[in-house]
Parts: C-alpha cells; structure tokens; sequence
C-alpha cells in the first residue's frame, strides 16, 4: 500500500496497471475484464470500431476531482435518464470484507449534472484506454453514450452506467443507512466518507450542488 493515498489512483498507476495488482492483492476471487474483454467492450461504442473523432467524457463522481487524463476542454454538463447515486457496494478501494463502502454510479430515471470532459481525436485512444482501465476494471458499469446538455447545445458522452445485474447493487437504501455505511468503510484510496465528502464540496465549488450528497454529508 502507498504511504500516502491519494496518490494511489494517478494516470501513471492507472497505465502501468498497478491498480490491477493492488486490487488482485486485495481479493483474488475479484472477477477481472481481461485486456481483451476490456478492448472489445471499448471499441464498441464506435460504430467503425475506430476511435478517430473528439470524445466528451461525462464525470459525476471522482473523474470531477480526480479524471487522471488529459483533455482539451471541461465544462458543466446535464445529462439525462439517469442520476447520480450511491448503490455500487465495494469491497475494495473505499471498503473492505469487513465494513464495505458503496460508490457513486449512475441509476437510471431523472437528470445529473457533471463535468464533461472533451478529449482531441489526437489522443482520443490513448485517453479512453486510461478510462477504460479505471472504470471497466470489472463488470460493474455499463458504458453507454448519455445525452445531454453544455450551455444549452445538445451533446453526446461517454459515461458510465451501473450494471444492476452485478450482486453489488443495491438500490433501495434510504439516506440514514447509506451514511451509515459510508462512515465506517475505508480501503486502500482511502475512506469512503472522504470520497463523498470530496464529490460534494467539488459540486458546490461548480455551481451545480447535488442536494443529496449534501444531505449525506449532514448525516455522517
């Protein structure tokens, strides 16, 4: 484990696959996407299988603060049929065996506003990859191209959706037993309390406060 956390989950851990590893320490039972898997489900979101055209990435939850890419642009997005929620438990990274932590994903039903990010067609695949290998490191999240809106015009981004298939899950929590179970989870990026806290406050700093957040910051 890194003496200091925060630099866990940087763009060069992320390409050299230390996170991989860190996570296979911490639970070798964890299903994995292969390079393959994790090519295969990148290249399919483009209808040519050819990543050779800008790209908006929509972040709602540590991409906002932490995205570990290089991008051309940022801006304030709305995107659409789906919200911003915590309902991905988490056994690692902000949790344990013990006292496990949930993670932000996108749910379906309502809006969400976020940053989008803009990546160059230049360095579109090699910025993706870098996303991809975060994101994709199982078969939690469903990429999907989510509509939605930048100062009025209507724009397309890639962003992630959650898998309601996975056992992790969990959709039903009220408000009380989410900050309940985020007050006492923490794993190698550090605790979950912080995670949560880091998101809302980065929200409000935009302009875009999500009230639900804010209110599970009241409760811990």
């Amino acid at each position: 484990m890194s003496k200091n956390k925060k630099d866990i989950l940087t763009r060069d851990s992320i390409l050299s696959g230390k996170i991989h590893e860190i996570v296979r320490e911490e639970d070798s039972s964890m299903r994995l996407l292969t390079e393959e898997e994790r090519k295969e489900s990148l290249l399919s979101m483009f209808s040519d299988r050819k990543i050779d055209q800008d790209v908006w990435v929509f972040g709602y939850g540590s991409l906002i603060w932490n995205p570990a890419i290089h991008f051309e642009r940022k801006d304030i997005m709305t995107i659409y049929g789906f919200h911003r929620k915590f309902c991905l438990k988490t056994y690692l990274g902000r949790g344990n065996k013990e006292a496990p932590g949930l993670v932000l994903a996108l749910d379906h039903g309502g809006s969400c506003r976020g940053i989008a990010f803009k990546i160059p067609a230049k360095t579109a695949a090699h910025e993706l990859e870098i996303i991809w290998r975060r994101e994709m490191l199982s078969g939690s999240y469903i990429p999907k191209w989510l509509n939605g809106k930048i100062k009025g015009i209507s724009v397309k981004a890639l962003g992630f959706v959650i898998n309601k298939q996975e056992d992790r899950y969990i959709g039903d929590l009220t408000d009380i037993e989410t900050a309940a179970l985020i007050s006492k989870a923490s794993g190698f990026l550090g605790t979950c309390s912080e995670y949560l806290i880091n998101t809302s406050e980065h929200l409000e700093d935009l302009g875009i406060p999500d009230n639900k957040l804010s209110n599970l910051v009241k409760l811990l």
